[in-house]
């Protein structure tokens, strides 16, 4: 019930000109309990089988329905709509539904070499954790070897699932090296030094630092139950640069944590602008290639030849993925030693930022660059996460980089950490430990 009157709503403030009144008038001809400007009471439909009656009603929300459309037609800034509609719950595989970029490889990676101590079976209380959120890939990497190595459901060793918000602790990962390169100055550079068109409004004064740590004070709604909430425009729409650059702020930045999208795509903007080159070309040249990826990834886009939607959507493989994780552990360096994010920068990447609170004024020791912090029965450990849970686990301590996949997870928390990580922790430290 509670769609179909969101659905009657979503009709009435679309619905243009003089004719409003009239498809309310007839609404109410129709007795039903309540009609006003935004509202219809719409339950009672479900309670009133006369077929004349239903007719009717079907005929009127049919003819709404239809200007709907005609409306979101014209409307290029609500166009992104119907895809919305179409395909509603975004998936890991959402891949071929959007332009895409690809991060190219050098197609003959070094694979992460297995453990020559035989792997043993996971107790079945915790497979069936791992089910229960319907797992497609765990992989746990100790010692840079393979001690643990599953794919389930959907799955496979060269699946490329998308990693979702995992892809915010990719992009920590390139500003680290755009530090590097000399690229970028200093992660207290304002972003219009890269973004010049926002040079003179407050949006442009916001520091990349203040990004990267969720505290820039920009206004946005980080909800995704609506059709037309701001991130639902970013991953379905098509101007995704344009729908950033027209953010403004509502507080000063660099004093309370806020967890938005909106950051992690600035901070793409600002590499592109600082490097020249597209997002996923300076991802290939500075990590995918220098790490050795077996298999190329690749971005999704908001158009053809647009810009990649840099918070979200990287399309990767499990064990590539942990390529990632290893690179954190080794402080920024390469399997061969190369040094791709400076050591200085990993190290503040995964310390949270105490002068910093959340909304319930409560200090931030959850959250670095990018990365989520967490202490698990007395180890550190550092992980990137994606909303439908998508892992990328480090724990310093035991040498041990997790990998988790899947297609749901945890709507319950722990503080600010999706309760379903202690399970994919657990079954990691039961198969080290074995």
């Amino acid at each position: 019930m509670q769609e179909r009157q969101i659905f009657v709503t979503i009709v009435v403030f679309s619905w243009k000109g003089p004719t409003v009144p009239h498809f309310l008038k007839h609404l109410r001809s129709a007795n039903f309990k309540h009609v006003d400007s935004d509202i219809v009471l719409f339950p009672y439909i479900a309670k009133n089988r006369k077929p004349i009656l239903m007719r009717k009603i079907l005929i009127i929300l049919g003819a709404a329905l239809f200007v709907l459309v005609a409306d979101l037609a014209i409307m290029p800034s609500t166009r992104y709509v119907f895809k919305a509609l179409i395909y509603q719950k975004p998936d890991i595989y959402d891949g071929d539904i959007f332009p895409k970029a690809v991060v190219a490889s050098w197609g003959k990676g070094q694979d992460i070499p297995q453990s020559k101590m035989p792997e043993k079976p996971l107790p079945d209380s915790l497979l069936k954790q791992l089910d229960s959120y319907r797992t497609t890939a765990f992989i746990v990497v100790k010692d840079s070897s393979v001690h643990y190595e599953h794919y389930f459901l959907d799955g496979g060793r060269d699946s490329l699932s998308n990693a979702f918000s995992a892809t915010k602790s990719i992009v920590s990962l390139l500003i680290g090296s755009a530090i590097s390169d000399g690229a970028i100055h200093s992660v207290d550079d304002p972003i219009s030094t890269y973004l010049p068109e926002l040079k003179g409004n407050e949006l442009g004064a916001v520091r990349i630092s203040d990004l990267l740590s969720m505290s820039s004070g920009i206004k946005w709604d980080e909800g995704y139950s609506s059709l037309f909430a701001p991130v639902t425009r970013a991953y379905y729409g098509t101007n995704l640069r344009g729908q950033m650059l027209a953010l403004t702020t509502k507080e000063a930045p660099g004093r309370i944590f806020e967890y938005q999208s909106c950051n992690t795509q600035l901070l793409a903007m600002v590499l592109e602008g600082a490097t020249h080159v597209s997002l996923a070309q300076y991802a290939s040249q500075k990590l995918w290639k220098p790490l050795g990826a077996v298999r190329s990834a690749f971005w999704s886009l908001d158009a053809k030849g647009g810009m990649p939607k840099a918070y979200c959507c990287f399309y990767a493989t499990a064990r590539d993925f942990a390529r990632v994780g290893l690179l954190v552990l080794n402080h920024g360096k390469s399997k061969s030693s190369e040094t791709l994010v400076d050591s200085t920068y990993i190290a503040r990447m995964v310390l949270p930022d105490t002068l910093l609170v959340d909304e319930n004024g409560k200090q931030v020791n959850f959250y670095g660059y990018q990365w989520w912090l967490i202490r698990y029965k007395g180890h550190q450990v550092y992980y990137a996460r994606g909303i439908l849970g998508q892992y990328i686990f480090v724990v310093p301590s035991e040498n041990m980089v997790v990998v988790r996949l899947g297609h749901e997870r945890s709507k319950l928390r722990t503080e600010h950490h999706p309760n379903d990580i202690f399970s994919y922790l657990e079954a990691a430290f039961e198969i080290i430990n074995n």
